[in-house]
């Protein structure tokens, strides 16, 4: 590839590449690592809310293997009236070295599997192996993402979901079904969530929605994929929960609107895939409450670049 071209990977084309939730996982416990010895540096992911119900992200991670890597992700409410996905954004992948610019990448994509892809690494040390019913508050992208994730893990039967579009709760039970699962529509939060093995939330970041979901109704054991910063979560519930990891702890810290109170967080992902976080309590459920992360970015981003560049996926512009 000459200086100036710059390989580029829209979403559709990484949607072909065939990596799956599995093969994202274990590049995100590899960066993981490489964070815990030195050799991976993030920086926490800042944010904006300008108005109008709209969220603005950023993240950037810089790693020893020769990459930057550095998104920015928009979440518009409205565009679903546009005909448009409500989060867009994009991906700069540069040269660590010379900081020349090496790929752009979809971000929708990226953002899609690699949310399932950490709930994953959590699900592999907090979840049930045995887990069969998985529950759903929220159908859109995140819960077709996480279906996809979890069925490669666990021995699923079934799905109850809960949503308040028609067409996305029609969409994510037709596919369950498609897999050859059972799929309920649950009356009522409180139905889907009761005796679910896991669970995934992700409604609309809105901080004006009152919160609806009790940990308390959760059985023993059972996991929760907490995707929507705790919105949709009653803060008094919370305490339910054996064991919470956040994403990490000093992009927690930092937060300006904490996902819940800091004292109630047993470790972040680093600590536990090194180990460091005692085992769950086998009497309470189990979450990961999470806001997004620049390792999860990178680790996907260069994976992507790193398979196209050998298979000879995307294309190259000229920059």
């Amino acid at each position: 590839m000459a200086r100036d071209d710059v390989l580029y990977l829209p979403d559709a084309t990484l949607s072909d590449m065939n990596l799956s939730p599995g093969d994202v996982a274990d590049a995100i416990e590899s960066a993981l690592v490489a964070k815990a010895e030195g050799r991976l540096c993030t920086a926490p992911k800042s944010a904006l809310l300008p108005g109008g119900g709209r969220y603005m992200m950023s993240t950037l991670a810089v790693g020893d293997d020769g990459f930057i890597v550095v998104k920015q992700v928009s979440v518009c409410p409205d565009n679903p009236s546009r005909d448009l996905p409500a989060i867009n954004g994009a991906i700069m992948v540069l040269d660590a070295n010379t900081g020349l610019l090496r790929a752009i990448v979809g971000a929708n994509w990226v953002t899609a599997i690699r949310t399932a892809a950490l709930s994953a690494v959590a699900a592999r040390r907090l979840a049930d192996p045995a887990s069969e019913t998985i529950a759903f508050v929220g159908t859109g992208v995140q819960a077709h993402a996480h279906l996809d994730a979890f069925r490669e893990m666990f021995p699923l039967k079934r799905i109850r979901a809960v949503g308040r579009g028609k067409a996305n709760l029609d969409r994510l039970c037709a596919t369950a079904r498609d897999l050859g699962l059972e799929a309920e529509t649950a009356e009522t939060p409180e139905q889907a969530l009761r005796d679910a093995d896991l669970v995934v939330t992700s409604v609309t970041l809105d901080y004006t929605i009152e919160p609806f979901l009790d940990a308390r109704w959760l059985k023993r054991g059972a996991f929760a994929a907490i995707t929507d910063l705790c919105i949709p979560w009653l803060p008094q519930g919370l305490e339910a929960f054996g064991t919470v990891i956040v994403d990490d702890r000093e992009q927690e810290a930092e937060a300006e609107k904490p996902m819940l109170p800091y004292e109630s967080v047993s470790g972040d992902l680093t600590e536990l895939v090194a180990g460091k976080v005692p085992g769950p309590h086998p009497d309470k459920p189990r979450a990961f409450a999470f806001r997004g992360i620049a390792l999860g970015d990178y680790a996907t981003a260069v994976l992507a670049v790193k398979q196209a560049e050998a298979t000879g996926a995307g294309r190259n512009i000229t920059a």
